[in-house]
């Protein structure tokens, strides 16, 4: 029985709840006077729910799709204003006894180089990381509880944090691991991650459990109630995800807003990011053998939906995608992206030998970070390395009421400009530099505040002509 409230999976992410809803959005997909409620309902920008986003997305009619588009826009743009924030990606550690069909890092695939990183490696791809202009990063690791203990990712997180090289610092640690225990998530909070990030891949029960034959990510209750003990754990912010193209995509779209509605009424917090990861080929994956695929048209107005419906949350995507679906996408609601990825273990430092590649997917978007932060101000964005809001223990519920309210944006548009300001003087080409200056230079003027724009002009000055880092409001 469908239970928002409940802790048991199987209650919030209820199936007879999905399959009446995908039927529900399948009797209303040509009712235009409803879409068009319900296109004016979104527009208060306080959300829609999963039965109502669910005919929005099933939604035919080329006019009313092109206001959902602009909708969506209009809210990214009102919510997270025009900055994009930037991560990369660090694979700790590619064992896994898992078994899932989807992964090349399954206990099967015995071709695959394994490998652990030391705490020596750890440091010297951080200082590669670094070295890039990289602030933000997401752990990454197989589960085997024997090479990727909770001693090891503890480890890891501290050594991060102490590396402080020139002027580079990671400021904060995101962590993508297997569900545990709320003792763990615990230690993970007092370690200083920032996100937890679980995709559940599939919220379909029946495909989960065929798609993990084996392993611990094999129970699917376990897995999906990750987040509930993550928040118990004190971990405030969470991050959730699908892994589109491995069931079909209306029932994990209704899937994944069930998620985020859950820990709303739960935690009284939403989910802090949704990512929208599309299925590649890998070492021994070969992406065209599953069905359930979805085209870029399909893709882009996924990314819609979920911003007009969770218009809260910071949307997520990778180099999984190439240029051109990245930028379609960033205007309809993305606000975070990885750029100079490497979906290795290590390989910031040096590139991997081609006998022993230990790649968990074919990165589709190669090019440097430099690249991606002159290609996001071509466009009028404003790359932003920002870490402050979780420096400054604006987290969970505190972030939200910000966030909802628009508040953010008085923080968040001059951290934006002064961590921009910080990367051009540090890393950036020379062509990335004179772009950036003059963004920050008309962008600046758009801090309304005239006391916290004085205050921005002046640490501007500060970075650039006495060599100060690490501003923050």
């Amino acid at each position: 029985m469908y239970d928002v409230n409940s802790k048991c999976a199987d209650d919030f992410i209820n199936h007879e709840e999905i399959l009446e809803t995908l039927a529900y959005a399948d009797e209303n997909k040509n009712n235009k006077e409803l879409i068009e409620s319900l296109i004016k309902k979104a527009s208060l920008r306080k959300g829609l729910s999963h039965k109502e986003a669910s005919v929005l997305l099933a939604c035919q009619d080329d006019e009313l799709n092109e206001k959902i588009f602009r909708l969506a826009e209009q809210i990214k743009k009102d919510f997270y204003g025009n900055r994009i924030v930037l991560f990369a990606p660090l694979y700790l550690s590619n064992y896994c006894i898992n078994g899932c069909t989807y992964c090349p890092y399954h206990m099967k695939n015995k071709h695959i180089a394994r490998k652990q990183l030391t705490q020596e490696e750890i440091r010297r791809e951080v200082i590669a990381l670094q070295d890039m202009g990289h602030k933000r990063l997401a752990l990454e690791a197989g589960e085997d509880p024997v090479h990727n203990t909770m001693d090891y990712y503890l480890e890891s997180i501290k050594t991060i944090y102490d590396i402080k090289h020139k002027n580079g610092a990671i400021r904060r640690v995101n962590i993508n691991i297997a569900a545990t225990t709320v003792d763990n998530y615990r230690l993970l909070k007092e370690a200083g991650i920032g996100t937890y990030i679980l995709f559940q891949e599939t919220y379909h029960k029946e495909s989960y459990l065929q798609l993990h034959p084996t392993g611990p990510k094999h129970d699917y209750n376990y897995h999906t109630e990750a987040m509930d003990r993550a928040m118990e754990g004190g971990v405030d912010d969470v991050g959730i995800g699908v892994l589109f193209g491995l069931d079909k995509y209306r029932y994990e779209f209704a899937g994944l807003l069930m998620h985020a509605e859950h820990l709303e009424a739960a935690f009284g917090v939403g989910p802090h990011t949704i990512s929208v990861p599309r299925l590649r080929d890998a070492d021994d994956i070969d992406s065209s053998s599953f069905t359930n695929g979805i085209d870029d048209d399909t893709f882009a107005k996924i990314v819609a939906c979920i911003r007009i419906s969770v218009p809260y949350t910071g949307m997520i995507i990778s180099t999984r995608e190439g240029m051109n679906t990245r930028e379609r996408v960033l205007h309809l609601g993305i606000s975070q992206i990885s750029g100079g990825s490497k979906t290795s273990v290590g390989g910031y430092c040096e590139p991997e030998p081609e006998d022993a590649k230990s790649e968990q997917f074919d990165v589709v978007d190669n090019r440097t970070l430099d690249e991606v932060v002159q290609w996001l101000m071509q466009m009028d964005y404003i790359p932003s390395f920002c870490t402050a809001c979780y420096r400054a223990g604006r987290t969970g519920d505190r972030f939200m009421s910000l966030c909802k309210s628009g508040q953010i944006q008085n923080c968040c548009h001059p951290n934006a400009l002064m961590t921009l300001e910080e990367y051009l003087m540090d890393y950036a080409s020379p062509v990335t530099k004179a772009i950036g200056d003059k963004l920050i230079d008309k962008e600046v003027l758009n801090v309304p505040n005239e006391q916290v724009r004085k205050t921005v002009l002046e640490n501007l000055k500060l970075i650039r002509e006495d060599n100060r880092r690490d501003f923050r409001f």
